[in-house]
C-alpha cells in the first residue's frame, strides 16, 4: 500500500552472533505466532519499529522486556535463556555499528591513556592520529570521525565523562600548533553542563588503568555495555560481570584523577609551558 510503513526485514545469520541468534529466533516466534511487527510492539507496550530493532540485533533487550516477550510468544522461556548466553559474549563491531550505540547512549565513560577519545579531537588532531599507519581513505574517515561528534551538540546530548592519562597532553600529535589547539579544545569544555574532563596525573601512580582504553555506554531501557578498545577489534560486550568490573575500575580511576577544575588548570599549564611558542 502507498505510503505504508515497511517491516525491518535485514536478514541476519543466527551463526554471526549469539545476539543474532536471540534475533533471529525472537522473529521466528513472532511469525509462528501470526504476529506482525506492530501486532507484538501493541502487546508488549512498545513500537514496531522497536521489536524490529531487536529482531535485527540493533537494541539489546533487558531482561524484564524479554520476559514480557516469552509470555506473550508463550515459549516457555527460550527468549529470555538466549539473551542472558547473549550477554556473555563479547561482539566485534564495525564503525558505523560503535556509532550508532553511542548515538543512543544517554552516558558514556571513556578512559585513554595516550590519545584524547574522538568524540573530542579537533580535526588536525584527529587527521594525525587516523593517517599513522595509512592515508587510504584519509579524508571519509576523518569525515566519519568528526559527524560522531554531533551529539554533543544535540538539543540532549548525552552526558560525556572523559579521563585522559596525563601523557595524553604531553604526547605530541601532529606538531606544535596542532597540540595547543587540542589542549584549547579541551579547555573549551571547561564549563560544559554535559561534557566533564579528568586528568589522570603521573603521580597518581599505580592505577586501574594499566589494562588499557576502555568505554561505558548507557542508556535509558537497554542494559549498559562496555566497549574494550585493547583488543585486535573493538568489542562490545553487554556481560554484567564484565561490564562490573569497567565500572569499578572506572571508579577507581575518577577517584584517583584531578578534579575537573584542577584537571582544568593542568592543561592550561601544560599548554602554555610545553606548546605556548606558536612554531
Amino acid at each position: 500500500m502507498l505510503g505504508a510503513v515497511m517491516p525491518n526485514i535485514r536478514k541476519l545469520d543466527p551463526t554471526t552472533s549469539p545476539m543474532h541468534h536471540l534475533g533471529a529466533e525472537l522473529r521466528r516466534y513472532r511469525e509462528a505466532a501470526g504476529l506482525t511487527q506492530d501486532q507484538l510492539g501493541g502487546k508488549v507496550y512498545c513500537t514496531g519499529s522497536l521489536i524490529g530493532q531487536y529482531e535485527t540485533a540493533k537494541k539489546i533487550p533487558t531482561n524484564r522486556f524479554t520476559r514480557q516477550l516469552d509470555d506473550v510468544l508463550n515459549t516457555g522461556g527460550a527468549l529470555l535463556r538466549l539473551l542472558e548466553m547473549a550477554l556473555r559474549f563479547g561482539v566485534p563491531l564495525e564503525l558505523k555499528d560503535h556509532s550508532e550505540l553511542e548515538a543512543e547512549a544517554a552516558q558514556k565513560f571513556v578512559f585513554e591513556m595516550t590519545v584524547v577519545n574522538g568524540l573530542l579531537q579537533t580535526p588536525d588532531y584527529a587527521r594525525a592520529v587516523l593517517s599513522v599507519l595509512s592515508k587510504d581513505q584519509l579524508e571519509s574517515k576523518l569525515e566519519q570521525r568528526l559527524s560522531r561528534q554531533q551529539i554533543l551538540h544535540r538539543k540532549r546530548p548525552p552526558l560525556l565523562w572523559a579521563v585522559f592519562g596525563e601523557g595524553v597532553l604531553r604526547q605530541e600529535i601532529g606538531g606544535r600548533d596542532v597540540m595547543r589547539a587540542q589542549l584549547a579544545h579541551l579547555l573549551s569544555f571547561r564549563d560544559h553542563p554535559h561534557v566533564h574532563i579528568q586528568i589522570l596525573p603521573f603521580t597518581a601512580g599505580a592505577h586501574a588503568g594499566f589494562g588499557g582504553a576502555f568505554a561505558l555506554l548507557r542508556f535509558k531501557n537497554s542494559p549498559e555495555l562496555a566497549y574494550d578498545e585493547t583488543r585486535r577489534a573493538g568489542y562490545m560486550t553487554a556481560d554484567p560481570e564484565y561490564v562490573g568490573d569497567l565500572s569499578l575500575r572506572y571508579a577507581h580511576l575518577q577517584a584517583a584523577a584531578l578534579s575537573v577544575q584542577d584537571s582544568a588548570d593542568l592543561i592550561a599549564h601544560v599548554m602554555e609551558e610545553r606548546y605556548g611558542t606558536q612554531s
